[in-house]
């Protein structure tokens, strides 16, 4: 502690969850702030800034969630009943570290955001992916996009980008996750919504999963034969990706409007309008749904 302000750090440990914040310093400087002016946050070193609307924070406040700025107003009130301070978060390092992070897309630019809902660290579970979705499309509904892309990895969030002139914004990086984002624009729903993924994942949409990690389980060739009409020559491939082969533009066309009826299910009574896209390994289109309205449940197309 100094004369003039109180300083405590903390090298950030994340468990087993995949952050890029693992092993980094955050430190938080505590200084007098003006008589009236109660607990006043400010980004320090690291720290990024809030651009976009959309998000728990306004924009032109430094991305501290609003969690962590309730547990530190409750600590500092076990101090004071009503102080007047400046708390300063830093990230030595954030700048470069939110460089591998969702954060320039959601308007937040110089830093990381000091996130938080509990202030506890659950090991692996996926709420903080799914919670990067929402926020995403917050921000895309925000600023007036009225057609948002969720694609299940970077070739075809590039491919879709690319077929529908999207901005950086209106995409949301999905990953394994389709059923978080649909139920969640089920409830804050966009005029057009676009799902994009490779030829595995949107098979395992197309055959009902809506979680489509590996660990949720393999595609079912046979079914996947069945719906290519092509029985064995498909059955026997050794990968989703050769059955395409084998079965040419039909199978993906096919699989492209299965999907859609899955998801559907999941974004009923949005009123949006909804299509699915397949792209290959190069992020070449080999399958393409109708885009037509999502109406009541079990009332598609």
């Amino acid at each position: 502690m100094r004369a003039d302000c109180a300083v405590a750090a903390v090298v950030k440990d994340a468990g087993d969850d995949p952050d890029v914040t693992h092993g980094a310093l955050v430190r938080v400087t505590v200084r007098p702030g003006a008589a009236g002016s109660g607990v006043v946050f400010r980004a320090g070193e690291g720290v990024g800034m809030v651009t976009r609307p959309g998000l728990p924070i306004p924009p032109g406040e430094p991305a501290i969630n609003p969690v962590p700025r309730q547990m530190i107003r409750e600590a500092l009130a076990e101090i004071s009943e009503d102080p007047d301070v400046v708390v300063e978060i830093s990230i030595p390092g954030g700048e470069v570290l939110a460089e591998r992070t969702l954060n320039g897309r959601l308007g937040i630019l110089g830093g990381l955001s000091v996130l938080g809902t509990t202030g506890v660290v659950i090991p692996f579970s996926c709420a903080a992916w799914i919670d990067s979705i929402h926020r995403g499309a917050d921000v895309a509904r925000a600023m007036g996009v009225s057609h948002v892309a969720g694609a299940t990895g970077r070739t075809s969030e590039a491919a879709v980008q690319k077929l529908y002139g999207l901005d950086e914004v209106a995409l949301l990086e999905m990953g394994d996750f389709v059923g978080g984002m649909l139920k969640y624009l089920r409830a804050h729903p966009v005029a057009h919504v676009t799902i994009a993924g490779g030829v595995a994942k949107m098979t395992k949409l197309a055959q009902g999963r809506l979680d489509l990690h590996s660990k949720r389980g393999a595609v079912d060739m046979q079914s996947l034969a069945a719906l290519s009409g092509l029985g064995a020559r498909v059955a026997e491939a050794n990968t989703v990706a050769e059955a395409f082969a084998v079965a040419g533009p039909m199978l993906g066309e096919r699989v492209a409007e299965a999907a859609w009826l899955v998801a559907a299910e999941t974004l009923a009574g949005s009123g949006s309008l909804l299509d699915v896209v397949v792209f290959d390994a190069t992020g070449a289109l080999v399958g393409r749904s109708a885009v037509r309205a999502v109406h009541g449940r079990n009332r598609l197309g």
